[in-house]
């Protein structure tokens, strides 16, 4: 099997994919995450996660790179990383009592052989209705400021929903770990 990079530098991406108990190594990707005009959220995440996968390969030149990239959109409004607690704030405060869709782009590509294959991943998570209270002692015990949307659902943040649906519950932490297998598989690895 080839070595394994997982293009990311985020900590809760690494732990996902440790469940698959592969060695691999992790690299950020330094990949601008803005938004072309008009580009739709789906569109947006393949794109981010094929251009970070490509970012890698230039570091490693024979290796399967995994490149993931998500977004969360509410009521037309796509809701990136907030970067503080006030970006946090309005994206929660927005998304109370409304279904949020998570789209999370996935790639694997073979750096050595140029062979690329991208798949999406859709969830939707409908918020409870949250007071400025509620909110306030959310953001104080978790400050999920690099999380698309502002929580993260692997922590207290699941207590901000009334509902979920998807395929997969890793994807709304950012690695859709059904899909990733699947490409893993097509690419020669294994599992299980």
């Amino acid at each position: 099997m080839q070595n394994l990079v997982l293009a990311s530098s985020s900590k809760y991406r690494g732990q996902i994919l440790g469940k698959l108990q592969l060695a691999f190594s992790c690299c950020g990707s330094g990949v601008d995450e803005s938004p072309l005009f008009d580009e739709p959220p789906d569109d947006l995440v393949l794109r981010l996660a094929e251009a970070k996968a490509q970012a890698a390969a230039k570091t490693y030149p024979r290796h399967l790179i995994i490149g993931s990239d998500q977004v969360a959109v509410c009521g037309g409004t796509i809701l990136g990383k907030p970067g503080n607690r006030e970006g946090a704030f309005r994206q929660l405060q927005l998304q109370s009592g409304k279904k949020t869709t998570f789209y999370t782009g996935l790639c694997l590509l073979d750096s050595g052989k140029g062979t690329i294959k991208t798949d999406l991943d859709i969830c939707h998570v409908y918020f409870r209705d949250l007071n400025q209270a509620q909110l306030n002692r959310y953001l104080d015990r978790e400050e999920p400021y690099e999380c698309a949307g502002s929580f993260k659902s692997e922590g207290y943040g699941i207590a901000l929903f009334s509902k979920i649906e998807g395929d997969d519950p890793n994807a709304l932490v950012g690695l859709p770990l059904i899909k990733l297998i699947d490409l893993l598989n097509q690419f020669g690895v294994a599992i299980p």
